[in-house]
């Protein structure tokens, strides 16, 4: 187990001191305690491991993140719609209220991670390190780390308050109102740039190194329909040869094959750790279960029936991502979060946020966008290969599009892709209403659905805040 998820039980204790109850949770650092406690190297890399433990929330990619990827989309669903006061319910059938507590969650705690990050970069530059090397690395990190937060913010609800300084009054951003998508597409595009700079090649657990930057930037290009700079930064990190193919599809993921050469960035969960009744573990691997299979099993984020029957027999992956459940109604989960033997909700599973067979397949992409279509074919099918499959019969620029978009569909079940691929692919609206029409569902959605509401709490403390169109 690595030492990194150690290091989060030590700032438990202080990183109470750094809240607050205004929505947009800048959460100021009083002059006493930030001017006096971040006084040496020792003390900012406390800090540094908070915004670490951050990431970990339940709002994030502790369980929220995840379910908005999967549930909005075709492929997965909410087996008991009112579980949880419909926070994610509501996801299902696009119903989803400003007063939603995931919507409100996950804005939360993303701010709590930005104001994280932005406190030690602005402490940073006057704290002298023994290795500088790792201070430049410690930057660098710490960018990337807010360039995710807001790619997933802008991705979600659109303009979003942009801040990048660190905040000492929650008073000092209200009335700034919503920042517009593309200056805070800069702002990602400039922390990532940065990122590229400091961050060492070589990849340490827990972290992420150059070829994370350089993979997420590719993705935040390819959202924006720049194929050509994406193609040269995920072409970068296939090239420098850090990185490779799980030799198999049963050697991904669980607690007994973390850190293996397929991982870019992941966050980190330990099990049966429990410091002052905070845990280290994760809720996915029993609340993305089937209800009454598990201790605290709530049926989120289960695949669909018509999507398990779309993999091909002879796939690895229908094995080695998939479960049953053997009862009376047979529902299928995700085996990518395994459930602890030391309690409900604490499993040791981390998430993979990146990893390559997702930088290779958007790789593909780019190449197909950039008419280099027998390369991408190449690329696809290393990941087909991987997965027990012959190559596919895709040749032409549209085929190949296609093939790419439905091979993220059965490499990525369960992980919080697939909404944000289909955003990305500018086919969510039309995917969705089909499904519904499909399965006898009376729901339509339009462009207004695409993305959430702010929450309520928001509008309520800020004035200048306003809500985004049809909510």
């Amino acid at each position: 187990m690595n030492f990194n998820k150690y290091i989060y039980l030590m700032v438990f204790v202080l990183l109470g001191l750094f809240s607050c109850e205004d929505e947009l949770d800048i959460v100021p650092i009083t002059e006493k305690s930030a001017n006096n406690f971040y006084s040496n190297e020792q003390e900012l890399e406390s800090a540094i491991a908070g915004v670490y433990a951050q990431l970990q929330n339940g709002g994030l990619y502790g369980l929220d993140l995840i379910g908005v990827g999967e549930i909005s989309g075709e492929d997965s669903f909410e087996e008991i719609a009112a579980n949880d006061g419909g926070r994610f319910g509501q996801l299902d059938d696009f119903s989803t209220n400003a007063g939603n507590d995931l919507v409100g969650d996950i804005w939360r705690e993303s701010y709590k991670g930005i104001q994280r990050a932005n406190t030690v970069l602005n402490r940073i530059t006057d704290i002298e390190y023994e290795d500088a090397s790792l201070k430049t690395n410690r930057i660098g990190e710490m960018k990337f780390i807010r360039a995710l937060l807001y790619f997933n913010l802008v991705r979600l609800y659109g303009d979003v308050p942009l801040v990048t300084t660190e905040t000492e009054s929650p008073f000092d951003f209200f009335g700034q109102g919503r920042t517009p998508l593309a200056q805070v597409y800069t702002q990602i595009e400039s922390d990532l740039n940065d990122a590229i700079q400091d961050l060492p090649i070589s990849k340490e657990s827990g972290k992420p190194a150059r070829g994370a930057a350089q993979a997420l930037l590719g993705d935040v290009q390819l959202t924006q329909s720049d194929f050509s700079n994406a193609l040269t930064n995920l072409e970068a990190v296939v090239n420098s040869g850090e990185y490779a193919l799980a030799a198999t599809t049963a050697e991904i993921f669980g607690v007994d094959n973390e850190g293996n050469s397929e991982i870019l960035f992941e966050v980190q969960f330990a099990s049966g750790f429990n410091v002052d009744g905070s845990f280290e573990g994760s809720p996915a691997g029993s609340q993305f279960r089937p209800s009454g299979t598990t201790a605290n099993a709530k049926g989120h984020n289960l695949p669909t029936q018509d999507f398990i029957d779309s993999y091909d027999a002879a796939d690895t992956r229908l094995n080695d991502y998939v479960g049953v459940d053997p009862g009376a109604n047979p529902f299928y989960f995700s085996t990518k979060y395994e459930i602890s033997t030391t309690g409900a909700d604490d499993g040791g599973s981390d998430h993979l946020i990146i990893r390559y067979a997702d930088v290779i397949l958007k790789y593909a992409e780019a190449l197909n966008e950039n008419n280099q279509t027998p390369e991408a074919i190449l690329q696809l099918n290393a990941v087909r290969s991987r997965a027990g499959l012959g190559a596919t019969t895709a040749t032409t620029q549209t085929e190949v599009r296609a093939a790419i978009r439905q091979e993220r569909r059965f490499e990525f079940i369960g992980e919080g892709h697939r909404w944000f691929d289909l955003k990305r692919y500018g086919t969510a609206v039309s995917v969705m209403n089909t499904f519904f029409n499909n399965t006898g569902v009376n729901v339509t959605i339009d462009d207004n659905n695409l993305i959430l509401p702010i929450p309520q709490s928001q509008l309520d403390t800020d004035s200048s805040i306003t809500q985004n169109p049809g909510y």
